[in-house]
């Protein structure tokens, strides 16, 4: 239905080049990259963050130490 073949491809990228010219096309592909690396990173880590602080146990001289 929906296929992009080799000369789509070089037309979008001629097209890419004239807006943006030369000199932009390395940032542009870096950050790129780096999008798909933290979305890749963000879907492999766990859904749920535990934010919880541990629990100290209390030391019994304090609590005798109040009274």
């Amino acid at each position: 239905m929906f296929g992009i073949g080799i000369p789509e491809l070089i037309i979008i990228l001629v097209i890419v080049l004239v807006i943006f010219g030369a000199n932009k096309l390395p940032e542009i592909g870096s950050g790129m990259g780096r999008a798909i690396k933290n979305f890749k990173k963000a879907t492999s880590e766990p859904e749920e963050i535990d934010v919880t602080p541990d629990k100290k146990p209390e030391d019994d001289s304090e609590k005798n130490d109040s009274k």
